[in-house]
């Protein structure tokens, strides 16, 4: 053999070289593509997990993703714009209504629960079918007594089971039992929700951020709940044997939000349980 052939295969030219980096390219294109259908297929099951809290008088979860169309009406005529429409994330229940309570509170500015009265199909309702029982827990033990109208003939939302239930979720950070007052704008400048404050107008409700607070001991979780009776600020024992006002939830609450959403620090103390049922 001559010494001087070379071993091997010849260098590639560069026309060569750029369509093995282009097969390359075009390869991890490719798998990153099939990954991301992967994934997005699967995000909508584990999204489907989350309880949603859902507009009042909502069926049961199953029932209410079963029967509601999509079309929304509710969305229309709420009149601080509680409702949205859940996005493709939600999987199972895309497009169906639902309320973030952090961002916008359902707080009944509507007096007679405008988005039961405009709901097509049922899936938002006053009284179920006899064939649709009310989950134990579920159902309110009497029509929850309105505040702003507690002083008319009908002071009662006609509501026969609740949305969730507000539960005290971060203690340690709740201004009350760490006996402090709040003085400002409840979440601050920046904040967009409305709510209806009967001192300023009973029929026009108006941004959180136009009504700031100042109190000696923070309850703006109980000063503004809607429904007579839910939430009041009482003296719990703490583990080490001392004393200290808390929110406490009554069996009344219907989980409407307002507590979550008028909550001054950050992350909110307490929050609504989507879902959730009284349980004494």
């Amino acid at each position: 053999m001559n010494d001087e052939k070379q071993v091997g295969k010849p260098p590639l030219s560069k026309e060569r070289r750029q369509q093995a980096r282009r097969r390359v390219l075009r390869t991890l294109l490719l798998s990153g593509g099939v990954l991301g259908a992967a994934v997005s297929g699967y995000l909508p099951v584990v999204y489907a997990r989350k309880a949603r809290l859902r507009p009042p008088g909502a069926l049961d979860e199953k029932d209410f993703l079963a029967s509601c169309i999509k079309c929304g009406q509710c969305v229309q005529v709420c009149p601080v714009a509680a409702i949205k429409l859940a996005d493709l994330v939600d999987g199972f229940g895309v497009g169906a209504p639902y309320i973030d309570a952090r961002a916008q509170a359902c707080d009944f500015s509507c007096d007679a629960v405008q988005c039961i009265l405009a709901c097509p199909t049922g899936s938002l309702t006053y009284d179920k079918p006899d064939f649709l029982p009310v989950r134990p827990g579920a159902q309110l033990a009497a029509k929850p007594v309105f505040i702003p109208k507690q002083n008319d003939p009908e002071p009662t939302l006609n509501l026969k089971e609740r949305m969730g239930v507000a539960r005290l979720t971060r203690p340690g950070t709740c201004l009350a039992l760490q006996g402090k007052g709040f003085k400002g704008q409840a979440r601050g400048p920046e904040f967009e929700g409305m709510m209806r404050y009967m001192a300023v107008d009973r029929w026009k409700p108006i941004p959180i951020r136009d009504h700031p607070y100042d109190v000696e001991e923070c309850d703006l979780c109980v000063r503004e709940c809607p429904i007579k009776g839910a939430i009041s600020i009482e003296l719990v024992y703490m583990p080490n044997g001392t004393q200290r006002k808390s929110p406490v939830v009554h069996e009344p609450c219907v989980g409407c939000g307002v507590c979550e959403m008028i909550c001054p620090v950050e992350p909110t103390a307490i929050e609504i349980v989507a879902r959730e049922v009284w349980r004494s």
